[in-house]
């Protein structure tokens, strides 16, 4: 059930100059966080974050989901200072083996085994891992507003992740609840992300129309049929709008990670053999099912897993990929590995074929890939996709000719064979796309003045 402050009674829209308000939407992601702020004149705009030297530009609309812990650096009680965001991978980078990062805590949250994480000796929940990226993002809205921020409209999926398929979802925002108060926010709705997309969407309606929104977070990918436009705006309550919504554990992420499953792990070793005991033997799978998640591949770096892999490049069949696995551990860089993948994934949006190029001396790797072979390693995930689209326009009872609009938002929406299953099904027509890193966070604003400004 999705929870919401609002109070009962009749739908007014926001008088923005009578309130003399900003209203901030909250969009807290499983790779990614973004903040927007709807002020008085009724238009939502991105709060912008550091970039930390990452890339040439000095700010972004996004700050990545990330907490890096130094060793060396404590307050006086002697708790690690977390670092957040882009300053929190530069720690990671530039400190090796005595910083930590941790990522993806919106996937945990469904997760009763995962309560807490111990960083050099000292607990911390889930919630507070949360809490400490929500705390940032706050920081950097009050900046905007000049004023203490304690209302906020934060982004949710329609269906969290979780591995034993168990319906999850109160426990999972319970959770997100208690971090948000955490972070000192003292009255929190909840919106389903690919709605706030249908309120970004829907400014630039001046009619009515039946909109399928399809939002491709890095976790999640969630799908809501909605009718937007000026009759919205009359209803009651506007959510009574909402045809049905839909949601798969899909996104982004998952598609990087085949890429080196499939395309780039084999220049590190992964399906090759090494001699031991007379016999040829696979080096372990296991070791590459850290490759899963950037930092993952760090945990390697162990004595005694280096030692495992040391003795197993002497007897390898191919020792050079063992050496270059060692260098990737040893030197820390699954990061620059992931933004490898990340630019050649961009690529294959753009064209049919590019060349991936991870180039760190003295580890080189230079394999060419297609789009058709990207789109045979996601295919699964496609399949899975589709099907939830088709689930959800069944079980509402909507005909795919009922669809006025398709919009889709969120980075894989940029995907040419996430696209196409929409172009399909719709007609290229019907298919729209925009926002794709802003569009939630500036739906939730406009929900906030919605929701926040009433009267």
């Amino acid at each position: 059930m999705l929870r919401t402050v609002a109070k009962a009674g009749t739908y007014s829209a926001p008088n923005f100059q009578e309130a003399r308000q900003m209203f901030v939407g909250m969009d807290f992601g499983t790779s990614n966080s973004a903040v927007g702020i709807v002020d008085a004149s009724g238009a939502a705009r991105i709060v912008s974050h550091d970039n930390a030297g990452l890339s040439e530009r000095a700010t972004n609309d996004t700050l990545r989901s990330m907490i890096a812990f130094d060793r060396a650096h404590r307050d006086s009680d002697g708790w690690p200072l977390p670092l957040v965001g882009q300053a929190g991978i530069a720690a990671y980078l530039n400190s090796g083996d005595e910083c930590r990062l941790l990522q993806s805590f919106k996937s945990h949250l469904t997760s009763r085994l995962f309560t807490s994480a111990t960083i050099f000796n000292r607990p911390y929940s889930l919630e507070r891992l949360i809490a400490i990226v929500v705390e940032r993002l706050r920081l950097s809205a009050e900046g905007q507003r000049g004023a203490p921020l304690t209302q906020v409209v934060a982004g949710r999926p329609v269906r969290f992740v979780a591995e034993d398929g168990k319906d999850v979802d109160d426990y999972a925002v319970e959770r997100l609840t208690e971090a948000f108060r955490q972070a000192g926010i003292a009255e929190i709705a909840f919106e389903f992300e690919p709605i706030a997309a249908a309120y970004y969407y829907e400014r630039t309606l001046d009619h009515d129309e039946t909109v399928l929104v399809a939002d491709f977070g890095g976790g999640t990918s969630d799908f809501c049929l909605v009718r937007l436009g000026p009759g919205r705006a009359g209803m009651a309550d506007p959510r009574d709008a909402i045809i049905g919504t839909g949601g798969v554990g899909i996104a982004g992420d998952t598609f990087d990670r085949r890429i080196v499953e499939r395309g780039i792990a084999p220049f590190f070793g992964k399906n090759t053999t090494y001699h031991s005991n007379k016999k040829d033997l696979p080096v372990p799978d296991w070791i590459y099912g850290k490759f899963a998640r950037w930092h993952h591949i760090g945990f390697l770096g162990t004595g005694s897993t280096l030692r495992m892999l040391r003795d197993i490049q002497r007897h390898a069949s191919h020792p050079e990929r063992i050496e270059d696995l060692l260098t990737l551990i040893e030197y820390n860089l699954g990061y620059h590995l992931y933004r490898s993948v990340e630019q050649a994934k961009v690529a294959l949006s753009q064209g049919t074929e590019t060349t991936f190029v991870f180039d760190h001396d003295p580890v080189r790797v230079e394999r060419p890939i297609t789009r058709a072979e990207f789109e045979d390693w996601i295919s699964p995930e496609l399949t899975e996709i589709e099907t939830c689209v088709e689930t959800l326009l069944t079980s509402t009872g909507t005909p795919a000719g009922k669809v006025d609009r398709v919009f889709m938002t969120g980075g894989s929406s940029l995907v040419p064979a996430v696209r196409a299953i929409f172009d399909r099904r719709f007609g290229a027509e019907r298919v729209r796309a925009g926002g794709e890193f802003v569009s939630v966070a500036s739906g939730l604003a406009y929900r906030a003045a919605e929701l926040f400004g009433r009267g």
